[in-house]
Protein backbone atom coordinates (compact mmCIF):
# COMPACT_ATOMS: atom_id res chain seq x y z
CA UNK A 1 0.00 0.00 0.00
CA UNK A 2 2.81 2.41 0.89
CA UNK A 3 4.63 1.74 -2.40
CA UNK A 4 1.36 2.25 -4.32
CA UNK A 5 0.79 5.57 -2.55
CA UNK A 6 4.34 6.68 -3.38
CA UNK A 7 3.88 5.73 -7.04
CA UNK A 8 0.63 7.70 -7.28
CA UNK A 9 2.19 10.69 -5.51
CA UNK A 10 5.19 10.53 -7.87
CA UNK A 11 2.96 10.49 -10.96
CA UNK A 12 0.95 13.45 -9.64
CA UNK A 13 4.19 15.34 -8.92
CA UNK A 14 5.47 14.60 -12.43
CA UNK A 15 2.22 15.88 -13.92
CA UNK A 16 2.33 19.04 -11.82
CA UNK A 17 5.96 19.64 -12.70
CA UNK A 18 5.24 19.22 -16.40
CA UNK A 19 2.43 21.78 -16.24
CA UNK A 20 4.52 24.24 -14.23
CA UNK A 21 7.39 23.99 -16.73
CA UNK A 22 5.13 25.44 -19.46
CA UNK A 23 5.15 28.81 -17.69
CA UNK A 24 7.70 31.52 -18.52
CA UNK A 25 10.99 30.69 -16.78
CA UNK A 26 10.84 33.56 -14.29
CA UNK A 27 7.29 32.71 -13.18
CA UNK A 28 8.06 28.98 -13.08
CA UNK A 29 11.07 29.60 -10.86
CA UNK A 30 9.08 31.86 -8.55
CA UNK A 31 6.56 29.06 -8.04
CA UNK A 32 9.34 26.51 -7.54
CA UNK A 33 11.05 28.75 -4.97
CA UNK A 34 7.78 28.95 -3.03
CA UNK A 35 7.62 25.14 -3.02
CA UNK A 36 11.22 25.05 -1.76
CA UNK A 37 10.44 27.52 1.03
CA UNK A 38 7.55 25.30 2.13
CA UNK A 39 9.78 22.22 1.93
CA UNK A 40 12.27 23.86 4.29
CA UNK A 41 9.54 24.14 6.90
CA UNK A 42 8.01 20.65 6.53
CA UNK A 43 10.97 18.43 5.51
CA UNK A 44 12.41 18.28 9.02
CA UNK A 45 14.86 15.43 8.47
CA UNK A 46 16.41 16.92 5.33
CA UNK A 47 16.52 20.37 6.93
CA UNK A 48 18.42 18.99 9.91
CA UNK A 49 20.91 17.21 7.61
CA UNK A 50 21.55 20.43 5.69
CA UNK A 51 21.96 22.43 8.90
CA UNK A 52 24.35 19.85 10.34
CA UNK A 53 26.48 19.82 7.19
CA UNK A 54 26.65 23.62 7.11
CA UNK A 55 27.55 23.71 10.82
CA UNK A 56 30.44 21.29 10.21
CA UNK A 57 31.68 22.95 7.03
CA UNK A 58 31.28 26.59 8.07
CA UNK A 59 31.88 26.77 11.84
CA UNK A 60 32.97 30.39 11.44
CA UNK A 61 29.47 31.42 10.31
CA UNK A 62 26.80 32.55 12.73
CA UNK A 63 23.72 30.38 13.20
CA UNK A 64 21.69 33.06 11.42
CA UNK A 65 23.98 32.94 8.39
CA UNK A 66 23.79 29.14 8.19
CA UNK A 67 19.98 29.27 8.44
CA UNK A 68 19.77 31.81 5.61
CA UNK A 69 22.00 29.68 3.37
CA UNK A 70 19.95 26.56 4.19
CA UNK A 71 16.71 28.36 3.27
CA UNK A 72 18.23 29.60 0.02
CA UNK A 73 19.49 26.10 -0.74
CA UNK A 74 15.98 24.61 -0.39
CA UNK A 75 14.56 27.24 -2.76
CA UNK A 76 17.30 26.64 -5.31
CA UNK A 77 17.04 22.87 -4.98
CA UNK A 78 13.34 23.11 -5.81
CA UNK A 79 14.08 25.40 -8.77
CA UNK A 80 16.67 22.95 -10.13
CA UNK A 81 14.23 20.05 -9.67
CA UNK A 82 11.41 21.76 -11.58
CA UNK A 83 13.89 22.94 -14.23
CA UNK A 84 14.40 19.30 -15.18
CA UNK A 85 11.02 19.31 -16.90
CA UNK A 86 12.01 21.90 -19.48
CA UNK A 87 15.60 20.69 -19.54
CA UNK A 88 14.43 17.25 -20.64
CA UNK A 89 11.81 18.55 -23.06
CA UNK A 90 12.97 21.73 -24.83
CA UNK A 91 14.82 21.51 -28.18
CA UNK A 92 18.61 21.58 -28.33
CA UNK A 93 18.70 25.23 -29.37
CA UNK A 94 16.81 26.27 -26.22
CA UNK A 95 19.08 24.17 -23.98
CA UNK A 96 22.14 25.79 -25.56
CA UNK A 97 20.61 29.22 -24.98
CA UNK A 98 19.70 28.59 -21.34
CA UNK A 99 22.79 26.59 -20.27
CA UNK A 100 25.80 28.80 -20.94
CA UNK A 101 29.23 27.16 -21.11
CA UNK A 102 32.42 28.87 -19.89
CA UNK A 103 36.02 27.69 -19.60
CA UNK A 104 35.54 25.42 -22.62
CA UNK A 105 39.21 25.86 -23.49
CA UNK A 106 40.08 23.51 -20.59
CA UNK A 107 38.02 20.68 -22.09
CA UNK A 108 39.36 21.44 -25.57
CA UNK A 109 42.93 21.31 -24.25
CA UNK A 110 42.32 17.83 -22.83
CA UNK A 111 40.80 16.71 -26.14
CA UNK A 112 43.62 18.11 -28.27
CA UNK A 113 46.39 16.70 -26.06
CA UNK A 114 45.58 13.19 -27.35
CA UNK A 115 47.04 11.78 -24.13
CA UNK A 116 43.99 9.61 -23.50
CA UNK A 117 40.25 9.85 -22.82
CA UNK A 118 38.57 12.53 -20.71
CA UNK A 119 36.70 12.23 -17.42
CA UNK A 120 34.44 15.22 -16.79
CA UNK A 121 34.31 15.49 -13.00
CA UNK A 122 30.87 16.82 -12.01
CA UNK A 123 30.48 17.42 -8.26
CA UNK A 124 26.98 17.50 -6.84
CA UNK A 125 26.08 21.13 -7.36
CA UNK A 126 22.41 21.79 -8.06
CA UNK A 127 22.96 22.20 -11.79
CA UNK A 128 24.63 18.82 -12.29
CA UNK A 129 21.88 17.52 -14.59
CA UNK A 130 21.77 20.76 -16.59
CA UNK A 131 25.51 20.55 -17.22
CA UNK A 132 25.32 16.88 -18.15
CA UNK A 133 22.44 17.47 -20.57
CA UNK A 134 24.23 20.41 -22.20
CA UNK A 135 27.44 18.38 -22.58
CA UNK A 136 25.49 15.48 -24.07
CA UNK A 137 24.46 17.71 -27.00
CA UNK A 138 28.11 17.96 -28.08
CA UNK A 139 29.53 14.52 -27.33
CA UNK A 140 28.79 10.94 -26.37
CA UNK A 141 28.95 10.36 -22.62
CA UNK A 142 29.11 7.35 -20.34
CA UNK A 143 27.66 7.91 -16.86
CA UNK A 144 26.75 6.07 -13.69
CA UNK A 145 23.28 6.59 -12.23
CA UNK A 146 21.56 5.63 -8.99
CA UNK A 147 18.33 3.66 -9.37
CA UNK A 148 15.23 5.35 -7.93
CA UNK A 149 12.98 3.33 -5.63
CA UNK A 150 9.80 4.50 -7.42
CA UNK A 151 9.54 3.00 -10.95
CA UNK A 152 7.79 6.07 -12.45
CA UNK A 153 10.59 8.35 -11.21
CA UNK A 154 13.25 5.91 -12.37
CA UNK A 155 11.81 5.83 -15.92
CA UNK A 156 11.44 9.61 -16.05
CA UNK A 157 15.04 10.21 -14.95
CA UNK A 158 16.50 7.60 -17.29
CA UNK A 159 14.57 8.95 -20.28
CA UNK A 160 15.52 12.52 -19.39
CA UNK A 161 19.20 11.82 -18.94
CA UNK A 162 19.31 10.07 -22.29
CA UNK A 163 16.94 12.36 -24.17
CA UNK A 164 19.41 12.92 -27.02
CA UNK A 165 20.28 9.20 -27.22
CA UNK A 166 23.86 10.29 -26.75
CA UNK A 167 24.61 8.78 -23.34
CA UNK A 168 25.42 5.31 -22.08
CA UNK A 169 23.81 5.05 -18.64
CA UNK A 170 25.11 2.39 -16.26
CA UNK A 171 23.52 1.57 -12.92
CA UNK A 172 25.79 1.93 -9.91
CA UNK A 173 24.70 -1.60 -9.00
CA UNK A 174 26.83 -2.84 -11.92
CA UNK A 175 29.97 -1.18 -10.55
CA UNK A 176 32.41 0.77 -12.72
CA UNK A 177 33.91 -2.11 -14.73
CA UNK A 178 31.77 -1.53 -17.84
CA UNK A 179 32.25 2.24 -17.57
CA UNK A 180 36.01 1.73 -17.44
CA UNK A 181 35.98 -0.36 -20.62
CA UNK A 182 33.91 2.24 -22.49
CA UNK A 183 36.15 5.05 -21.20
CA UNK A 184 39.28 3.24 -22.41
CA UNK A 185 37.69 3.04 -25.87
CA UNK A 186 37.62 6.85 -25.95
CA UNK A 187 34.13 7.83 -24.76
CA UNK A 188 34.04 10.77 -22.34
CA UNK A 189 32.89 9.84 -18.82
CA UNK A 190 30.63 12.13 -16.78
CA UNK A 191 31.60 11.19 -13.24
CA UNK A 192 30.99 12.27 -9.64
CA UNK A 193 33.15 11.41 -6.67
CA UNK A 194 31.81 13.42 -3.74
CA UNK A 195 29.19 11.22 -2.09
CA UNK A 196 29.35 8.85 0.86
CA UNK A 197 28.72 5.30 -0.37
CA UNK A 198 30.26 3.64 2.70
CA UNK A 199 33.70 2.25 3.49
CA UNK A 200 33.94 0.01 0.42
CA UNK A 201 36.35 1.53 -2.08
CA UNK A 202 36.78 4.67 0.01
CA UNK A 203 39.31 6.28 2.32
CA UNK A 204 38.71 8.83 5.05
CA UNK A 205 39.90 12.21 3.83
CA UNK A 206 39.19 15.64 5.30
CA UNK A 207 36.31 17.57 3.77
CA UNK A 208 36.11 21.03 5.30
CA UNK A 209 38.31 19.60 8.06
CA UNK A 210 35.96 16.71 8.93
CA UNK A 211 36.86 13.10 8.01
CA UNK A 212 34.61 11.97 5.15
CA UNK A 213 34.46 8.55 3.46
CA UNK A 214 35.60 9.57 -0.03
CA UNK A 215 35.50 7.15 -2.99
CA UNK A 216 38.87 6.47 -4.62
CA UNK A 217 37.19 5.41 -7.88
CA UNK A 218 38.02 8.63 -9.76
CA UNK A 219 41.74 8.30 -9.11
CA UNK A 220 41.82 4.59 -9.91
CA UNK A 221 39.72 5.05 -13.04
CA UNK A 222 41.83 7.93 -14.35
CA UNK A 223 45.06 6.03 -13.75
CA UNK A 224 43.80 2.84 -15.34
CA UNK A 225 42.48 4.62 -18.47
CA UNK A 226 45.32 7.19 -18.58
CA UNK A 227 42.59 9.82 -18.65
CA UNK A 228 42.63 13.56 -18.08
CA UNK A 229 40.22 14.79 -15.39
CA UNK A 230 38.46 18.05 -16.30
CA UNK A 231 36.10 19.50 -13.65
CA UNK A 232 32.74 20.98 -14.65
CA UNK A 233 30.67 22.84 -12.04
CA UNK A 234 27.16 23.86 -13.09
CA UNK A 235 25.34 26.58 -11.15
CA UNK A 236 21.95 28.26 -11.47
CA UNK A 237 21.83 31.74 -12.97
CA UNK A 238 18.83 34.07 -13.49
CA UNK A 239 18.77 33.08 -17.19
CA UNK A 240 19.23 29.34 -16.62
CA UNK A 241 22.63 27.83 -15.80
CA UNK A 242 26.35 28.28 -16.25
CA UNK A 243 28.43 25.12 -16.81
CA UNK A 244 31.99 26.17 -16.00
CA UNK A 245 35.02 24.04 -16.82
CA UNK A 246 38.18 24.35 -14.72
CA UNK A 247 41.77 23.38 -15.58
CA UNK A 248 42.25 19.62 -15.82
CA UNK A 249 44.89 17.30 -14.40
CA UNK A 250 46.19 13.76 -14.73
CA UNK A 251 47.04 11.04 -12.22
CA UNK A 252 50.31 9.48 -13.31
CA UNK A 253 50.23 5.72 -12.79
CA UNK A 254 53.75 5.95 -11.39
CA UNK A 255 52.80 8.85 -9.12
CA UNK A 256 54.08 8.28 -5.61
CA UNK A 257 51.05 9.96 -4.10
CA UNK A 258 48.86 7.42 -2.35
CA UNK A 259 45.09 7.34 -2.76
CA UNK A 260 44.44 9.20 0.49
CA UNK A 261 46.64 12.10 -0.61
CA UNK A 262 44.95 12.23 -4.02
CA UNK A 263 41.40 12.28 -2.67
CA UNK A 264 42.37 14.82 -0.01
CA UNK A 265 43.57 17.10 -2.79
CA UNK A 266 40.32 16.41 -4.70
CA UNK A 267 38.21 17.30 -1.66
CA UNK A 268 40.12 20.56 -1.27
CA UNK A 269 39.37 21.46 -4.89
CA UNK A 270 35.65 20.78 -4.35
CA UNK A 271 35.74 22.88 -1.16
CA UNK A 272 37.10 25.80 -3.18
CA UNK A 273 34.31 25.55 -5.75
CA UNK A 274 31.71 25.33 -2.98
CA UNK A 275 33.04 28.47 -1.33
CA UNK A 276 32.39 30.38 -4.57
CA UNK A 277 28.63 29.94 -3.92
CA UNK A 278 27.87 27.75 -0.88
CA UNK A 279 24.08 27.69 -1.33
CA UNK A 280 24.33 25.69 -4.57
CA UNK A 281 25.92 22.51 -3.22
CA UNK A 282 23.87 19.43 -2.28
CA UNK A 283 23.71 19.91 1.49
CA UNK A 284 20.91 17.37 2.05
CA UNK A 285 23.27 14.47 1.31
CA UNK A 286 24.69 12.84 4.45
CA UNK A 287 28.29 13.45 3.42
CA UNK A 288 29.62 12.44 6.87
CA UNK A 289 27.35 9.40 7.34
CA UNK A 290 30.20 6.85 7.48
CA UNK A 291 32.41 7.54 10.49
CA UNK A 292 35.95 6.46 11.36
CA UNK A 293 36.19 3.98 14.24
CA UNK A 294 35.52 5.65 17.55
CA UNK A 295 33.59 8.65 16.20
CA UNK A 296 29.84 8.89 16.75
CA UNK A 297 27.25 9.91 14.13
CA UNK A 298 26.96 13.63 13.46
CA UNK A 299 23.34 13.21 12.29
CA UNK A 300 21.82 11.52 15.33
Amino acid sequence: MVSLFKSIAAMLALGLGSLLSRLPLRLQRSCAAAVGAAAYRVAGRRRRIAQTNLRICFPEWSETQRTEVAKLFFKQFSIALFDLFWLWREPQEEIIRRVRVSGLEHLQAADSSRLGPVIVLAPHFLGIDAGGTRLQIDRMLVCLYSNQSIPAMDRWMLEGRNRFANAILISRREGIGRLARILRDGTTAHFSSDMDFGRNGAVFAPFFGEPAATPTSLVRLARMAKATVVPMVTRLTPEGYEARFYPGWRYDEADEQDLATCVTDLNQKIEGWIREDPSQYLWTHRRFKTRPPGLSSVYS
